[in-house]
Order: C-alpha cells, then sequence, then structure tokens
C-alpha cells in the first residue's frame, strides 16, 4: 500500500522521546505519537490487551509544534509484557499503526509495539563499542607458550605453527596456530583504547586441541596455548585498568570428542556422563552438530548436565562471571541449536534456564546469541539480551553493497545487489518482531570470524567500506569490529578471514583507521546513537536514509552505494522545520533545510553523512 504524505509523517517507537517509562511493574508509562500538523486526523487511540481483552485508551491532542502535531496518553503498565498499538482516525477512515508500519485492516498482534516490565537490561552495553578477537591470531604476548609444529595430532594430523606473516590455509586451517593469547590482547589495548574500543568479545579460550576451541575438552580451564588461567587474569587486570569490558564465547550446544564425558561416554555406555549424548548406536553412532563426528551434541534432556553447565551453583556459565575473572557476559554458540533435536525443542526452556543462572549470578551480564536466521523468537525479554544481528542487519548491507550472498548454494540466493528499499523492508521487519528495549542493544556486525571480511564483501571498494562503517554506527544496536577491519584487513571465508592482525603499521590503511576512529567517537559521544528512536525516512534508488532521535540530539543518516542523481531529501515527515540548520558531522558542511528538503549535494557518489541539528528543541 503506497502510504499518504500524511502517512508518512506517523512516528513512534519505544525510545524515551515516544516512550516514558520506569520499567517498573505498576508504573505508568506515558505514549507519544507524532505526525505532520496538517494530517487530518481527529483521533487517536491507544490499543493495548490487558488480560487478553482488548482495550481502547483515547490520546490527547497536544497540538502543534513546528511541522509536527503530538498526541500523547498514559497507561498504568500492569502486565511483565504489554503489546500496543495505535489506532488513527481520520477523515477518510482509520488507520492502524505498530511497529510494522500503518495498515487499513485490523492487523495481527505479531508486529505490536512492545513495552517490557521489570526487564533487566545490561545498562553498560548502550554506551559501548565492541571488538571481537580471534585469540590465536591478534597479538603474541607470551612466545613460550606457542604450540609447536607436530607437538600433537589433531584428528590424525600433526599440528602446525604458523609465521606471523603467512596466511592460513584451508587444508589445515583447524589445526594451524600462530601463537596468538591473551598477554598479546592484555599488551595492545592501549591500541584499542586509542581507537576507543570499550569492550571485547573473544572466540572461545577454552581448553581445546583446535585453533578455533569450538571442540571444546574442558569447559572448567583456560588452553595454556592462550595463557592459561593466569591469562585471563592478567587481561582482566588489564582491562579494568582501561575501563573495558568483556565477553566470552561458550559452545553449550556440543563439544569436543576428547572431552572426558564423552570419552567416558563412548568407553562405558553405563558411565555417568553418558546421558550427556545421544547415541544411536553406541559407540560410534551419536548427534553431533551439523553431522561433524568431531562434535558431539550435548543432550539437555539430561537435568545433570543442565546443573553442570549453568543451573547448578557451581556450574560452568555461573563460575567465570565471579571473582577472580568476572567476565561481563557470553555470547552462546550456535543458540539456534541449543536444546533441540528432532521432536526434542527445549530451545526456550534452555534459553530461560540460562538467563535465570546468568543474571542471577550478574544482573548486568550481556547474554549474546549466534544466530544467523530468525533469533527473534529468542528476543522477547525471557532468554538472549541480543543477537548476533545477521539477518535483521548485516546480510541486507552485504548483499546492498557487494550483491554478497553468505550461503550462494542455497536455493533462496541471489547474487544481485538488492534493491534499497529491501534493505529497509528487511531492517523493518527484523525490529518489529522485537521489544524495542532489546532491539536497542543487538549485537550489530558486519563481519565475524565465520564471514568474509567487509572490503572482500565489497570488492576491496573502500568508499562502500566506509558507508558500511557509517551504518554500523548510526543503526539502532550495539557495534562490533572484527579486528584489522578498521586497518583495512582483507579475507574470504574461513579461514582465511582468520588472518593474523599485521603490526606492520606500513600494512595499515591509516586514513580508514581515522575514519572509523572518528565513528566510534561518535557512537560514543551521541545520545541519539545511544538511546534515540529509529525512523526511516527514505530508501529509493541508490539512497537510505534514517533519523536517530534523543531528547537531546537529532540526526540523519544517509548512505548511498552509488550516484542516482539525488541531490535534495525529502526530510519534512522527520519532523524538521523550513529554515533548520543542519550540520554534517564527518565533514563539517552545512546547510538549511528548505521546501521540506535536505541538501545532501556534497554527498559522494559512493558515501554516508551524519547530519545534526544544529538548534535542538529539547521541550519538544
Amino acid at each position: 500500500m503506497k502510504l499518504l504524505p500524511w502517512e508518512v509523517s506517523v512516528h513512534h517507537d519505544g525510545s524515551p522521546l515516544y516512550l516514558r517509562f520506569s520499567g517498573r511493574l505498576g508504573d505508568t508509562a506515558v505514549f507519544r505519537l507524532r505526525m505532520a500538523a496538517d494530517a487530518p486526523v481527529h483521533g487517536v487511540f491507544l490499543r493495548t490487551c490487558p488480560d487478553g481483552e482488548q482495550q481502547i485508551t483515547p490520546l490527547q491532542d497536544k497540538g502543534i509544534r513546528g511541522v509536527s502535531r503530538w498526541w500523547e496518553g498514559t497507561l498504568p503498565i500492569r502486565m511483565l509484557r504489554t503489546n500496543y498499538r495505535f489506532l488513527i482516525r481520520a477523515d477518510d477512515g482509520t488507520r492502524w499503526y505498530s511497529a510494522g508500519g500503518m495498515t487499513r485492516y485490523y492487523p495481527t498482534d505479531a508486529n505490536d509495539f512492545v513495552v517490557l516490565a521489570n526487564y533487566h537490561a545490561p545498562a553498560w552495553v548502550r554506551d559501548t563499542v565492541f571488538y571481537q578477537i580471534f585469540p590465536d591470531r591478534f597479538a603474541d604476548g607470551d612466545p613460550t607458550n606457542n604450540v609447536q609444529s607436530g607437538a600433537y595430532l589433531y584428528h590424525g594430523h600433526p599440528v602446525i605453527a604458523r609465521r606471523w606473516d603467512e596466511h592460513p590455509n584451508r587444508a589445515t586451517g583447524p589445526f594451524e596456530f600462530y601463537g596468538g593469547d591473551l598477554q598479546g590482547i592484555a599488551q595492545r589495548l592501549d591500541y584499542l583504547t586509542d581507537l576507543g574500543i570499550s569492550a571485547l568479545y573473544l572466540n572461545p579460550i577454552f581448553r581445546a586441541p583446535s585453533n578455533h576451541k569450538y571442540d571444546v575438552e574442558d569447559y572448567t580451564s583456560i588452553d595454556p596455548h592462550l595463557g592459561g588461567e593466569t591469562g585471563l587474569l592478567m587481561l582482566r587486570q588489564a582491562l579494568d585498568d582501561h575501563q573495558m569490558r568483556l565477553v566470552l564465547d561458550i559452545v553449550p550446544n556440543h563439544c569436543g570428542v576428547t572431552h572426558p564425558w564423552f570419552v567416558a561416554a563412548q568407553r562405558d555406555p553405563h558411565a555417568p556422563t553418558s546421558e550427556f549424548f545421544i547415541f544411536r548406536r553406541h559407540p560410534h553412532e551419536y548427534e553431533s552438530w551439523l553431522g561433524v563426528k568431531t562434535l558431539p551434541k550435548l543432550n539437555y534432556r539430561s537435568v545433570r548436565l543442565r546443573e553442570i553447565m549453568y543451573a547448578g551453583h557451581d556450574a560452568i556459565m555461573r563460575h567465570w562471571l565471579r571473582p577472580p575473572y568476572r567476565i561481563d557476559g557470553w555470547r552462546i554458540d550456535v543458540a539456534n541449536m541449543l536444546g533441540r533435536l528432532g521432536p526434542d525443542n527445549l530451545g526456550h526452556k534452555i534459553g530461560r534456564g540460562i538467563r535465570r543462572a546468568v543474571k542471577a549470578e550478574q544482573p548486568d551480564a550481556y547474554l549474546l546469541g549466534e544466530h544467523f536466521f530468525d533469533g527473534t523468537p529468542h528476543l522477547q525479554g525471557e532468554e538472549l539480551d541480543a543477537t548476533m544481528n545477521y539477518q535483521g542487519f548485516t546480510f541486507p548491507i552485504w548483499r546492498w553493497l557487494g550483491g554478497f550472498e553468505f550461503n550462494p548454494q542455497r536455493p533462496e540466493a541471489d547474487p544481485r545487489p538488492i534493491a534499497t528499499e529491501t534493505v529497509a523492508d528487511q531492517w523493518t521487519a527484523f525490529r518489529a518482531a522485537i521489544p524495542w528495549q532489546i532491539a536497542s542493544q543487538q549485537f550489530n556486525l558486519l563481519g565475524s570470524h565465520d564471514t568474509p571480511r567487509i572490503r572482500t564483501i565489497v570488492g576491496n571498494d573502500l568508499a562502500r567500506v566506509r558507508v558500511a562503517m557509517t551504518l554500523l554506527f548510526c543503526y539502532p544496536g550495539v557495534p562490533c569490529i572484527y579486528y584489522g577491519d578498521e586497518i583495512g584487513l582483507t579475507g574470504s571465508g574461513d579461514p582465511d578471514c582468520r588472518r593474523p592482525m599485521p603490526w606492520d603499521e606500513s600494512a595499515w590503511d591509516h586514513d580508514l583507521r581515522t575514519f572509523v576512529q572518528q565513528l566510534v567517537r561518535l557512537r560514543r559521544s551521541a545520545p541519539a546513537l545511544r538511546w534515540g528512536g529509529f525512523q526511516q525516512l527514505y530508501a529509493n534508488g541508490e539512497t537510505i536514509a534514517f533519523q536517530r532521535e534523543a531528547p537531546e540530539q537529532r540526526l540523519i543518516i544517509v548512505a548511498r552505494r552509488s550516484d542516482d542523481g539525488q541531490r535534495t531529501l525529502p526530510i519534512r515527515h522527520a519532523g524538521l522545520a523550513d529554515g533548520t540548520r543542519m550540520r554534517e558531522i564527518l565533514t563539517g558542511v552545512e546547510t538549511v533545510v528548505y521546501d521540506g528538503r535536505l541538501d545532501i549535494s556534497s554527498l559522494p557518489a559512493t558515501g554516508a553523512q551524519v547530519w545534526q541539528e544544529v538548534h535542538r528543541d529539547i521541550a519538544r
């Protein structure tokens, strides 16, 4: 349905400018809706469904401010989860407005706005910029703990020690080692502080025979080749000194075949740990992660396994949250598969259990899940704080800027770049499916240890890298840089994306690093990016634009992948009056809103801009 101009101006989200709520059950929330001053609307109502029965609450017309009319209403929040949408009575009929957009028909509740009560968000996350590190490839701080070639066999293959300047080899990827360790990370924190990083996410560091450590053989000890417990303590102290946080990667879905639990279960079907696994025919036929025999799947029908992994007082996931290690959160590997196998569908039960245990131990811990598909069912306030936001953010950008498909062999894959409108539609779909409180802390990324690097994805086009980076730091959620992306590191799929970090600065793209550094500082200082709302303003041709808005600040972000002749953008529906002065933050260029449009003639053919309203009416 093509929207009328006044319909496009209707806006609400869960950010502080539009929803005022303490977060406590029983308190009253204030709901606000903005629309064009001349919108032919004579009534707005808040539709909720307390205790299963529809309730319609009228909003008050608060009058015109600038080019906008505001409507406002209050509602006591008596449920832990309150779904709501707006009923708008216009001269030509009624509309419903929800997180999914405007409809003239009565919609389902699926895309309602949602406010959560008594939901404890990790408060530090909104101000954070993450940096992901693959520990074996970042920095070698202690050469004495390095793996030596032939030191042991990895599933029949002698392990290989590589020089730091060598590229990974696909044939030997899991069992080649470069010597990176926790001491090396600690020694390089000044570099990360200078970049503006405030939190680290590390790939697994628990004892395991591979370099990636997803084949864990001991959840209770740190791999000695990465520095052991001593190395983790050194890193924790160094992070404290730099006021930085730490999230570790854990693999509760499966372990390695060398784990004592599996060794005992394979040796004796009556072993105490045999219930941790699913043997189709003992001892060699068993369920594993995607059929990879070296990664036997854990069976969460076992209550004892749950106690050991997360539920018990001394559980693994609790242990590392406590002193002296005091990690600040967990990244759950393959969260989409956890507790699920055929008729067993315990994923949400296990997810809720993990949340209860982790938050009881450390209420401010960040609980992040890997999910390459639709993770929104796990993001409703009872399980994860966030997912790695591949579908809701990353993949649309890849396809828009590079025509890149992560799994080109899949039937749905299309190597052609997607339309700009499609990016906006996919972003909207994944935001609308979760409460705003959670959307604002989603884990956004441009690539990881599992994917090609962003520079490779966009065909080495540095202008497009800058566009992608700008979107990363300006979209709702928490940005994460994959190590080396800030200096232009390249790499195709695993293991090429896990090249060692080059510390020879002559190999760096210093201009790109300076640009990323500027974006990091903007993200950490701008209220609109830290807790502001989101309004899609434009998505057509080669250009996409959106507004981030907080009571203290308004920003308009414009991104273009190639020149489409667009020199001005319509922005009156953002609530900007003619005559408003705007300054582009990255270049200092200024302009004035005229005839409801923003002059973007200074935007490069491929580039991005961040416009700030120079004079702000905070009282809006």
